[in-house]
């Protein structure tokens, strides 16, 4: 009965240090960066046209890094180093159906008019990089997304960042989106 009890103890134990594990990765709080067995994969490409000039695209997505960031964005943002055309920030994407939170570190970095760039310094994988690049275009500006995600452990990190990309473009997707509408509607109320 003893031996029964220490092995259900030590499978509960076992259980719960996986479920923290798990939890860490996905909301940030425990990055893996081992260096072993790195595997990476693209990020995109996304493409989206946008009936705005180029500089009013680029000053839509830098305002609340640069910026004040808006109130309606500091759920999602918290900027917690500004410099002139870099930042440090935190980003914070509802995951496990809202359950959870998963907060990513990253820096920012301004190209005006055509580039923005960022680079992961803390999150669910050890590795990621992208990149907006703004291009004049015939009905406004063109905003390609493009990036890189690498993960550690080999065939494991590499199941691991499947699931993470999924999750992580859908999220650039859905600022894309809302980025272009913004920017639309911001290029409307210009003066002709």
């Amino acid at each position: 009965m003893g031996r029964v009890r220490r092995w259900t103890g030590a499978a509960a134990a076992g259980g719960g240090v996986a479920v923290a594990g798990y939890l860490g990765l996905v909301t940030g709080v425990l990055p893996v960066d081992l260096g072993l067995g790195r595997r990476t994969r693209p990020l995109g490409p996304q493409s989206v046209d946008i009936a705005a000039p180029r500089e009013v695209v680029f000053d839509v997505v830098a305002q609340p890094y640069l910026g004040r960031t808006p109130r309606a964005m500091r759920e999602k943002l918290h900027v917690l180093e500004r410099g002139s055309d870099l930042v440090l920030a935190e980003h914070f994407t509802p995951v496990a159906g809202g359950r959870l939170t998963a907060v990513t570190v990253e820096t920012v970095r301004f190209t005006r008019p055509g580039r923005i760039d960022f680079r992961l310094v803390r999150g669910p994988v050890p590795q990621v990089t992208e990149s907006f690049v703004l291009s004049e275009h015939e009905a406004g500006t063109r905003l390609v997304y493009e990036g890189e995600l690498g993960t550690d452990l080999w065939r494991l990190g590499q199941w691991w960042g499947a699931a993470v990309a999924r999750r992580w473009e859908s999220t650039v997707a859905a600022s894309l989106a809302s980025l272009g509408t913004e920017a639309e509607r911001r290029a409307a109320a210009l003066p002709d």
